[in-house]
């Protein structure tokens, strides 16, 4: 039985326990009671029935699949001894090859190695994948319902199944914030892990303090650019410079529009206006990057020619500009919840002791409001650090040491990307040198969330 098949088989049964549990809790009362002598309603035992019919076999499956793949390619290679004894490279070949074989109907070109032991093994690992699946099947199906039949045997009219539904939700949200935190730790110690393979080849003051990024290594030292160049400096300049020109675009704009439509605007026109507003963070970045490539660099250059300066056709100003349009909705937005947040009680004090709007604005609702607005800042100042696209097609990929917005510059997302592009063999600093720009950026926003969080937890003891 194929997944998706065993899947929506299992849903029709969780459905089908559902209605029988239902049925069972009201048959449970006698005609003399009502319906509120249950301890739970109906609809409880109904919901813990879908539970127990669909959850361990989930988690069943899940499991399987996990194993599922280890242990056919063990079962695979215990029929082949000339295979084994290869390097585990070799091998993960060889199961490579097989798969290909047996998916993607790639024939085996004549002179490979094993061409006959890959044909036999994509056989007998068709027939083993097929044996698991209906032994995955029979025993999901089987331990569905195994719950669906417990469930109805414990139906009565005292059965609590308000509470162990509860419980059982309980224990799964637990489980999901169980899950995020260790995807979130596996992500850390996976970028952390290949960052150390990588400066056990770069010296990590190069890294961290060199002013030249070339990491074209060659294959042998007799080739051009056998030795790479990994400092991170002109890529951390290029991503603050291009960072900084963002924020000074969609820091005051998008302020000044959330006390606008907060503290001035008439309610239609805000209904109006923030809509529209947010539109913009709806637009695709591919979308923000064509208009900066197409549109706003050429003006860019064609101005800069009209005045005598020299601004190249891929810039950082270009970029930035672009991309500080982008985040102002980001800004905007939370800044003028943060503002819509103040008691009213608050500026109505300082407007009947005598203060002006604007003297109110600034002594009262601003700082009230501060940690909601530093808080919407640092997440656009994030969400420019991480930006690509834009940069990609507006500042370019020259990896330049300069302050000058009017010259190319790339950063550290943009060779991210470069460096992973197509297929990678991890074993080498060009494509490991990823691995320590994402360690990097790591720290830097970790930095900046710690910074937020000082400054929300000042000014909310100080107004609360």
């Amino acid at each position: 039985m194929k997944l998706e098949t065993l899947l929506l088989f299992l849903i029709a049964l969780s459905i089908i326990s559902y209605f029988i549990a239902m049925r069972r809790a009201v048959m449970s009362i006698d005609s003399q009671k009502s319906i509120s002598r249950l301890h739970s309603l109906p609809t409880y035992h109904g919901y813990y029935a879908v539970i127990c019919s669909l959850v361990p076999p989930m988690i069943i499956i899940f499991l399987w699949l996990v194993l599922e793949q280890r242990v056919i390619a063990t079962l695979l290679l215990s029929n082949f001894p000339d295979i084994k004894i290869l390097s585990q490279g070799e091998i993960n070949l060889f199961l490579t090859n097989v798969q290909n074989t047996l998916y993607s109907n790639i024939y085996i070109q004549d002179g490979m190695r094993f061409q006959s032991e890959i044909k036999q093994a994509a056989i007998i690992l068709e027939n083993h994948q097929s044996i698991s699946r209906i032994i995955l099947s029979v025993f999901a199906i089987a331990v569905s319902i195994i719950g669906i039949i417990t469930v109805q045997k414990k139906i009565n009219l005292n059965y609590q199944a308000r509470n162990k539904f509860e419980n059982a939700v309980s224990k799964l949200l637990m489980i999901s914030s169980l899950v995020a935190i260790f995807t979130t730790v596996g992500i850390v110690f996976s970028v952390l892990f290949e960052s150390f393979r990588f400066f056990a080849e770069v010296s990590f003051w190069d890294f961290i303090f060199g002013t030249e990024w070339s990491p074209q290594t060659a294959l042998r030292d007799d080739q051009v650019g056998s030795s790479g160049s990994f400092g991170i400096l002109p890529l951390f300049a290029g991503t603050m410079l291009i960072t900084i020109i963002a924020m000074l675009v969609a820091g005051p704009i998008g302020l000044m529009t959330a006390i606008y439509l907060g503290q001035y605007a008439t309610p239609r026109f805000r209904n109006i206006a923030k809509p529209l507003l947010e539109v913009l963070a709806g637009i695709p970045t591919v979308v923000y990057g064509f208009f900066a490539a197409l549109t706003l660099a050429p003006f860019l250059r064609n101005w800069g020619e009209s005045v005598g300066l020299d601004i190249a056709s891929e810039s950082a100003l270009a970029a930035g500009v672009v991309m500080g349009i982008m985040i102002i909705p980001l800004i905007s937005s939370l800044s003028d919840d943060a503002i819509n947040a103040v008691p009213t009680a608050m500026s109505e004090g300082a407007l009947g002791l005598g203060s002006t709007e604007s003297e109110v604005i600034k002594k009262v609702v601003l700082p009230a409001a501060l940690p909601g607005i530093v808080g919407g800042f640092l997440l656009a100042i994030s969400r420019a650090i991480g930006e690509t696209m834009i940069v990609v097609m507006a500042a370019g990929l020259s990896a330049n040491l300069t302050v000058n917005p009017l010259e190319a510059v790339t950063t550290v997302t943009v060779q991210i990307v470069t460096l992973l592009v197509g297929d990678q063999e991890f074993d080498s600093a060009k494509t490991l040198a990823a691995f320590a720009l994402g360690l990097v950026l790591f720290v830097v926003t970790l930095g900046l969330n710690v910074f937020g969080l000082y400054i929300v937890r000042k000014y909310r003891e100080q107004y609360e």
